[in-house]
């Protein structure tokens, strides 16, 4: 849990990163893992795959161990020191437990990820466009369930100009993009089960859906509130 210093801001401190613990344990796991099983991967990975399921880019088996685990770590110490640098820092107290989940949320969506496509380049029968289209969806209803609590800031949530300008357009646009998101990522989940190109289809729409009309909502009610 994030805690207040004397003015209520954002602190980085022991108290607030040590229920973490967990995740230094699946980050320290990752790097282990990925240099034992190093010497056992194919001379190129699977990197990337079409909106079918089919792998359509190899990398080095380099960068297909080391990097996953590194950007987790990466993206985990990153989220701990942006708020120090946010004009918006108090705010973050407010929603402290909601941005925790945050962190072990894209941590943990990386390292089930990287495992599935080590397990893949290894000859295992690992289904990666089902394994990648649901944890996709089951990050974004994780994030819509959350993305209410988040309170005016400059680096989490819908940032546009006009949520920036005004913390009840924020805090209107947050309230609606929450239902969108955890619908949208349903919607999602389920479409992951199908491999028809329909699916596939269904499931980027609903993404564009839940990134566009958040955002023409806050330019309405910014409008709205103008007059």
């Amino acid at each position: 849990m994030e805690k207040k210093n004397n003015h209520g801001a954002y602190r980085l401190d022991w108290e607030m990163v040590k229920n973490d613990w967990p995740l230094w344990l699946v980050m320290a796991g990752m790097l282990l893992a990925a240099v034992l099983v190093f010497p056992h991967l194919p001379g190129k990975v699977p990197g990337h795959w079409n909106i079918h399921g089919e792998v359509d880019a190899y990398y080095p088996k380099s960068f297909g161990a080391f990097f996953p685990p590194l950007l987790a770590v990466g993206l985990y110490i990153l989220l701990l020191v942006t708020p120090l640098i946010d004009p918006r820092r108090e705010n973050y107290s407010r929603f402290a437990g909601a941005y925790a989940f945050l962190r072990w949320a894209l941590v943990l969506f990386f390292g089930v990820l990287w495992a599935a496509t080590i397990l893949f380049s290894l000859g295992y029968t690992v289904n990666i466009g089902l394994v990648v289209k649901a944890l996709v969806a089951v990050l974004l209803v994780i994030i819509g369930n959350f993305m209410g609590q988040f309170r005016h800031n400059y680096f989490v949530g819908i940032k546009t100009p006009w949520t920036l300008a005004s913390e009840e357009v924020w805090e209107r646009t947050h309230r609606l993009g929450a239902r969108i998101w955890v619908a949208g990522g349903l919607v999602c989940l389920v479409m992951s089960l199908f491999q028809a190109g329909w699916a596939a289809y269904v499931f980027f729409g609903s993404i564009l859906l839940m990134v566009v009309v958040p955002i023409v909502y806050s330019y309405l009610i910014f409008r709205e509130r103008s007059f």
